[in-house]
């Protein structure tokens, strides 16, 4: 085993909190918030292993830790392998997500329009859904993502627009279906930039119009909130 239970319970509560505070993470922080059963000097020696197998890495010269696009394939895999994952936890979510598809009725464009609205606000990061039939990319998220963080530097606003062009150009291209897809960081196959993730899945909507939809964001976004709420969707279009 490439790599042990503790190690994994060190790498998942390092990611969240890299997730909820975009800074990295030292094993002080870790020992304090966290009862791994194990001494401080322990913490260190486990994080340094997850540092040499690539789970991990040092940004410049912090004493923290950052995940690497290893660390948060393992960490998404792990949300994907559970598949109750959406039914707890996002009822309030669940609610108004139902509560949209019975105002907007059979409308597809009001649904598209409320739908990509609440993802993009539920999510913080920015939707798109591409309405295959009509070839036509409903998009929301710009309030939203700009307050990340990642984008307080020069170049991820151009760098962001160019992943958003080359995924409009190329989407067709991937083979999508009902299953939740997660490209992270380098694994993106819309553009050489690295920086970003992308979660997508094909969707069936109101009178059988099919649909794409997707999140799109920085690499530290919050895949178990995103990956819960588009599986809840999905569940609540099956209710239709």
């Amino acid at each position: 085993m490439e790599i042990t239970q503790r190690q994994i319970e060190i790498l998942d509560k390092l990611i969240q909190e890299y997730i909820d505070s975009a800074r990295p993470v030292s094993s002080q922080l870790l020992e304090k918030k966290y009862d791994f059963s194990i001494c401080p000097a322990m913490i260190r020696i486990e994080m340094q292993k997850l540092t040499d197998k690539g789970f991990i890495c040092q940004p410049h010269t912090s004493a923290g830790r950052v995940p690497t696009d290893k660390g948060y394939r393992f960490f998404v895999d792990n949300l994907l392998a559970r598949r109750s994952l959406g039914e707890g936890g996002l009822k309030k979510e669940v609610s108004e997500l139902e509560d949209i598809f019975q105002k907007a009725g059979k409308d597809i464009f009001k649904v598209a329009s409320r739908l990509t609205k609440f993802l993009a606000e539920q999510s913080s990061n920015f939707t798109i859904l591409n309405l295959l039939e009509r070839d036509f990319f409903w998009k929301e998220g710009w309030e939203e993502i700009l307050q990340e963080p990642e984008f307080e530097e020069k170049d991820s606003i151009s760098h962001f627009t160019e992943l958003l062009e080359s995924f409009e150009e190329n989407i067709e291209n991937l083979k999508i279906n009902s299953e939740i897809k997660v490209y992270i960081g380098k694994e993106n196959p819309f553009s050489k930039n690295k920086d970003f993730s992308i979660i997508i899945s094909k969707c069936h909507l109101p009178k059988k119009e099919e649909g794409i939809l997707s999140i799109l964001g920085p690499k530290r976004m919050a895949y178990d909130r995103n990956i819960g709420l588009i599986n809840s969707l999905m569940k609540s279009l099956e209710k239709l």
